[in-house]
């Protein structure tokens, strides 16, 4: 059983930059595909990107496509979003998740329900 825990949130300027990082306590990522996900005030969690677990193939959201870029160290401890030409409407707090056995079907990753471990979530304000 793992346990995941978000950091890396801040304030920042549109056009800038951050990097979240999802880490695993409990185990590895090794057997789970991880995503992250956003609420914002008023709004429904909604998908982001997903790193799935066997191959290391990425799927991205639209809105955040050629911006945000999602990766997996070699440890298999820690999924990182690295978030570049940030705006204001991505002002969230961003969760990570953890999907283990049974897996979900590609088809249903952007959906939260049914992801195994989330984490507390972390702030996001991109400023205009």
């Amino acid at each position: 059983q793992v346990q995941v825990a978000e950091s890396g949130g801040g304030l920042v300027q549109a056009g800038g930059s951050l990097r979240l990082t999802c880490t695993a306590s409990g185990g590895t990522f090794s057997r789970y595909s991880v995503a992250w996900f956003r609420q914002a005030p008023g709004k429904e969690r909604e998908f982001v990107a997903v790193y799935r677990w066997n191959g290391g193939r990425t799927y991205y959201a639209d809105p955040v496509k050629g911006r945000f870029t999602i990766s997996r160290d070699n440890a298999k401890t820690a999924v990182f979003l690295q978030m570049n030409s940030l705006k204001p409407e991505d002002t969230a707090v961003y969760f990570c998740a953890a999907d283990g056995p049974p897996y979900k079907i590609l088809s249903d990753l952007h959906n939260a329900e049914g992801y195994d471990y989330w984490g507390q979530g972390t702030q996001v304000t991109v400023s205009s």
